[in-house]
């Protein structure tokens, strides 16, 4: 809910009659008034001109656009352009801009994700499907597993959840190597060493099936049960627990919370952030079968609530001219032959900033004959652009909203009226599309048809397969309303749309990043309460604050300057210290400002996890040095 005085936002609030908000949003949200009255907002295209990019109209930077876009299609082909597009406001209507780039080509596109592709890979595997219980059937656990999941970061609406299960009677065990504040709405804590979730995984499996606590009637829903066991079994308990980084105590509170059905595992994104993170998510999916904990309340492993269910995309064909790795993406582009990636069109994406090992995405950017990005700032990626369009923010969107963290889903409707100078995506792809029919004589059957259609049309396009069950367009612009085609309680049955109806159970040990002498340190760059990546609330800060145990770093002081150093980059930070972090761990910011110089992403190797075309974020080897780089 949105406070606007003389039209300007001065209060962002959660909407008191949302079952999940109650009232509350995220720090960060909160914080938004102060990003949308920026004056470093950006109200009119710039095209760069002269080496420089420099306010342009409407009519010369969409002409511009369209007709170096036509050339490199004409000279090269399609396959020649890049369409990269992230998350950005979620809004679904982006999914119009991927049905433009469809027919003007199609053209290159990412494959992969970096934020949850290698869990994404992991469950489809395992279950067939991708989604999660009810958040409120929490309520229902006895026993739940914060599995690498900070709520008071990444998923704040959880917490009050979590504390009314408590007051019912439920235990929370939170595992996580680093120590972080929603370990005061947990009864137990478990730091694990960095990359030893599968070990401890393995450690509890070993425990259930030694104590006879698996269920009796796992063979008749998953596949490679007795392979799963002798995996379990090819180590002891205390061996695998060793090998994890925890006490054999450990292992067994673990598997004692998932013996005391029903016992709710709840996967934070992070875990599959590492080369063997998509078999390490498989291994507590492997947790929550075999411990009898799927398809009953209470229970599950939960890991992505499926945002788009309820919206229909059938528009998208999916078609690609070819397919880049979103983790290797500085690398691929600049490898790309037959033809050469010559322009790249952002959409809703910072990707020079995002992603692993920002120097050479930057470098690949910087070598493209154009670049276009669409963004309401100008970020490190669009500081490389040929031309950039300004879009509306998430307070002028008129668009639809699916949810991370439950199943409810929404209208965006404007509360501020643009800039003169902002079109939204969708009206910056007609334009294009209009300039091109221009251009090549379509005579109404070119792209334009493809993409016509008002915010309104679109948004009643996208609800068509809920529209029926209650979720019409004008209930969702008066209230919320619960994903209608999302179950409460996934696989009640034990019926399972794999291959063979089964569980499909990982039965093999993954392999792990590879040891790197010399560099200590495990670098966590993660998301805080006030910036998600490179979006910060008002200004960044000049240095990086780089948080680790005071034990860690002998003979340095909190305060001190030091300089960071992975096996491909060099970051200065300023040192703070919290004793109650691992001493082998240290803690950035996700994300940040490579131009500012405060990129952690300028450390982390471009490399992608065992499964899902997953970034290895969490594979970070680091030293630190005291002084300035």
């Amino acid at each position: 809910m949105a406070t606007v005085e003389d039209g300007r936002l001065v209060r962002l609030e959660g909407d008191p009659e949302h079952p999940v908000t109650r009232g509350f949003l995220c720090s960060r949200t909160t914080r938004f008034p102060a990003t949308q009255n920026s004056p470093a907002r950006l109200l009119s295209p710039l095209l760069r001109k002269g080496g420089e990019l420099v306010p342009a109209s409407w009519d010369e930077a969409i002409a511009f656009a369209a007709d170096r876009l036509l050339a490199i299609r004409g000279e090269s082909g399609p396959a020649a352009v890049l369409h990269y597009r992230s998350g950005g406001s979620l809004g679904l209507l982006k999914t119009v801009v991927d049905r433009f780039w469809e027919a003007f080509g199609p053209v290159s596109v990412k494959r992969g994700d970096i934020c949850s592709g290698a869990g994404d890979a992991a469950q489809m595997t395992d279950f067939g499907e991708e989604d999660s219980h009810d958040l409120f059937d929490l309520l229902n656990a006895r026993h739940i597993l914060l599995w690498g999941k900070n709520a008071h970061v990444s998923s704040v609406h959880l917490l009050p959840i979590l504390k009314e299960a408590r007051r019912k009677g439920a235990r929370v065990v939170l595992i996580d190597p680093v120590r972080h504040r929603t370990s005061h709405v947990a009864d137990s804590v478990i730091l694990p060493r960095p990359g030893g979730d599968f070990a401890l995984a393995m450690a509890a499996a070993a425990r259930l099936f030694e104590r006879g606590q698996a269920d009796p009637e796992a063979a008749s829903y998953c596949d490679h049960l007795d392979a799963f066991r002798a995996l379990a079994a090819s180590r002891t308990a205390e061996e695998w627990a060793a090998e994890a980084g925890v006490t054999p105590a450990e292992a067994d509170l673990v598997a004692s919370a998932l013996a005391g059905r029903p016992c709710a595992t709840v996967v934070g994104w992070g875990l599959g952030r590492r080369m063997n993170g998509s078999a390490t998510v498989r291994a507590l999916d492997a947790l929550g079968a075999v411990s009898g904990n799927l398809g009953i309340p209470g229970g599950g492993v939960s890991f992505y609530f499926k945002r788009r269910g309820a919206f229909d995309t059938s528009f998208l064909s999916g078609a690609s001219a070819r397919t880049l790795s979103e983790p290797l993406l500085g690398q691929e582009i600049l490898a790309a032959r037959e033809p050469e990636i010559r322009a790249v069109w952002v959409t809703a994406a910072n990707p020079v900033a995002m992603l692993p090992d920002s120097s050479t995405v930057a470098r690949a950017f910087q070598s493209r004959e154009l670049v276009v990005v669409v963004d309401s700032f100008l970020t490190d990626t669009a500081r490389r652009a040929h031309v950039v369009f300004p879009t509306t923010t998430l307070v002028e969107d008129d668009d639809l909203l699916g949810s991370y963290g439950h199943h409810w889903i929404g209208a965006s409707t404007p509360v501020l009226k643009r800039p003169e100078g902002v079109r939204s995506d969708l009206e910056i792809v007609q334009l294009l599309a209009r300039a091109i029919d221009d251009r090549t004589g379509a005579n109404g059957n070119g792209i334009g048809p493809a993409v016509a259609g008002s915010a309104a049309d679109w948004k009643r396009r996208l609800l068509a397969k809920v529209a029926p069950l209650g979720a019409t367009l004008e209930e969702l612009e008066k209230r919320p309303v619960r994903n209608p085609i999302a179950p409460p309680i996934l696989f009640a049955d034990r019926k399972f749309p794999t291959p063979s109806g089964k569980v499909n159970l990982v039965h093999a040990v993954p392999p792990s990043a590879p040891d790197e002498p010399g560099y200590p340190f495990w670098l966590f760059s993660n998301s805080t309460e006030h910036s998600q990546s490179s979006q910060w609330a008002g200004a960044p800060p000049a240095l990086v604050t780089v948080t680790c145990h005071p034990a860690a770093v002998p003979g340095l002081a909190e305060g001190d300057l030091v300089v960071l150093e992975s096996a491909i980059g060099r970051l200065t930070a300023r040192l703070a210290f919290d004793p109650e972090q691992r001493r082998d761990v240290l803690l950035v910011p996700k994300g940040g400002h490579l131009d500012a110089g405060t990129s952690a992403n300028v450390l982390v190797r471009a490399r992608a996890t065992d499964d899902g075309e997953g970034a290895a974020y969490m594979d970070c080897r680091v030293r630190i040095q005291w002084g300035r780089s």
